[in-house]
């Protein structure tokens, strides 16, 4: 039996609709497209900062509240079977009565835009491991969401397409799919600033800016946390391994994470003067000297004795 446009298609139970969805899946695996369905544990679709933010954007607005319900649920019972976010733009398969082709477009932030929110934001993001972990104060998180000035689209910068015959504007398989992006940030924020074709990294920049300044006024400069640097790129760093500050005495040593002060050698002594030996001192010369004068006196004494003539004998 056929339907036309004043009549609904047949209702085809969900449990025929997962084998259908499932079966076109196997057959895009094979041809080697890429598969990335959107999975959710339990009733909340979103958990991270960046996540419920995007979630928080589109119920915001009354140009989707009629048909979000909808797309919570779909989300909910795994119909996105595939979700893919690229520069821009984003795709997906979401199984209804049919599988159906999702096609969103969100336009570019605009540069004024984007150069003011970096200029708020300068000094107050500590790393990106707390950029993308949502870890950041609250000053600088009013700033990324305030409405039409911060991060988030607003319904005029979205377009979409959807392959169902649903003449809504706001289908429920284009619902699933914003808030399969939303449950998709939760693993991987970082895609969010690619969606929005911006760079992540400026926001570090302006941070490193300030900091910078505050350094030179006096202040306390902000700098990225060691822990952070583990976190980023897998690695360990050993505190004891730094570099060790110079000593005023002495030599550092090869050894890394130590400082070894060597002792100096005493000065050399410096060497005798010429005709002088190492041994003599004052009281030696002084012993000399007094020992050729008593020689000389016994020399005088027997020569006296020797040349003296012979006296006469006494007269009686």
């Amino acid at each position: 039996m056929g339907y036309g446009w004043y009549s609904w298609r047949p209702y085809v139970p969900v449990a025929v609709r997962r084998s259908n969805a499932a079966q076109e899946i196997a057959r895009l695996r094979k041809r080697g497209a890429p598969i990335a369905p959107v999975v959710i544990q339990g009733r909340m679709i979103a958990r991270s900062f960046w996540g419920k933010a995007w979630c928080d954007n589109l119920e915001a607005y009354g140009d989707y509240a009629n048909r979000l319900p909808r797309g919570r649920t779909y989300v909910r019972n795994g119909s996105v079977m595939d979700l893919q976010l690229g520069a821009g733009t984003v795709t997906a398969l979401v199984s209804g009565s049919d599988l159906y082709r999702v096609s969103v477009t969100v336009k570019p932030l605009r540069r004024a835009r984007w150069q003011a929110i970096v200029r708020e934001c300068a000094g107050r993001i500590d790393s990106l491991v707390e950029l993308l972990q949502g870890r950041l104060s609250r000053a600088v998180m009013e700033v990324l969401i305030r409405p039409r000035t911060g991060l988030f689209p607003e319904p005029r910068e979205i377009s979409f397409e959807c392959s169902c015959p649903d003449w809504a504007g706001v289908c429920k398989h284009v619902a699933a799919t914003f808030y399969g992006v939303g449950a998709r940030l939760d693993a991987e924020p970082e895609l969010f600033f690619r969606l929005r074709r911006v760079d992540q990294t400026d926001l570090l920049t302006a941070a490193g800016d300030g900091a910078a300044l505050a350094e030179r006024s006096g202040g306390r400069s902000t700098r990225i946390a060691e822990s952070a640097l583990g976190e980023i790129f897998g690695i360990e760093i050993d505190e004891a391994t730094a570099t060790p500050a110079p000593t005023k005495k002495g030599r550092l040593s090869r050894s890394p994470g130590k400082t070894r002060v060597r002792p100096t050698a005493p000065p050399e002594p410096a060497p005798p003067p010429p005709g002088r030996r190492q041994g003599d001192t004052t009281s030696g010369r002084a012993k000399l000297a007094h020992r050729r004068q008593a020689g000389r006196r016994a020399a005088g004494n027997r020569t006296t004795r020797r040349h003296r003539p012979p006296q006469p004998p006494p007269r009686g």
